[in-house]
């Protein structure tokens, strides 16, 4: 089953439509759920009495389009919707246990977007065990063909390298696996040389010992090798131009994994021009 949170907001819509998509290619059923929390209108000397209902019916209002909209987008995909009432992280976490993948908005009115790059995307990704899809709710142009996954020298980048597999023979897609890496800080002293030939033939023998893990399963995935001497978040950024969907992994070691719950993660999520899969290790 996939999971797309809703809000009623642009990104949200756009979040609908990919996770339809994504049900179809993965033939998954696929759950809308809106979560509401009444707790911030229900405190204080003067509560607003009025707001809750007034929030649950928006919530059903919310759910009802988004359900069209995924009934639009692709008819042959199973759609059900879930209103719940509680923080809309915790609520997600819950509710994402059995899930296949979640699919959240970039930004949003509120509830599962509406703080997506800040506690919400740092809990979800931290703590959902399925993959955590961030899509953005500018329209772009017909798909590249392409998607990009993001690997490290850590074994912890192999679960985001099989979904980026699995994505681009789904989709009929090339996949772009890119390194990026840059010299150590003491590079730069007065008198210290490096082999800078020999610094790229090793990071790139770290993109082939990763891709060969599951090359061979991919036959009909053609792979491209990317290994640009530049930041993380840079390398993934300029690749996602001509993306339809980077890949993260959400811990590891080495020049990706290190921080990706800090600023990895957070500069993919904020920059990327396409949608962004955080696959937790």
């Amino acid at each position: 089953m996939i999971i797309v949170g809703v809000d009623g907001s642009v990104p949200s819509r756009a979040a609908v439509e990919w996770a339809a998509d994504d049900a179809l290619r993965m033939r998954e059923p696929l759950r809308v759920m809106h979560a509401v929390d009444r707790s911030w209108y229900q405190v204080g000397k003067f509560p607003i009495e009025d707001m809750p209902d007034t929030l649950l019916r928006n919530g059903r209002q919310v759910l009802r389009d988004a359900r069209e909209v995924a009934h639009d987008r692709q008819p042959g995909v199973e759609v059900t919707t879930l209103d719940v009432e509680g923080v809309p992280a915790v609520v997600l976490e819950d509710q994402a246990k059995d899930a296949t993948e979640v699919v959240v908005g970039s930004r949003g009115l509120g509830g599962f977007a509406g703080t997506l790059l800040g506690s919400v995307s740092t809990h979800v990704a931290g703590h959902v065990h399925c993959p955590v899809v961030v899509v953005r709710g500018e329209r772009r142009p017909a798909p590249y063909g392409e998607i990009v996954v993001g690997v490290d020298d850590s074994p912890e980048c192999e679960p985001a390298l099989a979904y980026a597999f699995e994505q681009a023979k789904l989709r009929g897609a090339r996949l772009r696996v890119v390194h990026g890496w840059q010299l150590p800080v003491h590079a730069y002293v007065p008198g210290v040389t490096y082999d800078l030939d020999e610094i790229r033939a090793a990071r790139r023998q770290v993109v082939r010992d990763r891709v060969a893990i599951f090359a061979q399963d991919y036959p009909q995935v053609t792979v491209v090798e990317d290994v640009p001497q530049a930041h993380p978040v840079q390398a993934l950024t300029e690749a996602s131009e001509r993306a339809d969907l980077v890949v993260v992994g959400s811990h590891g070691r080495g020049t990706l994994g290190s921080a990706l719950l800090g600023s990895v993660s957070r500069g993919t999520l904020h920059h990327a021009a396409c949608p962004v899969a955080v696959v937790r290790a």
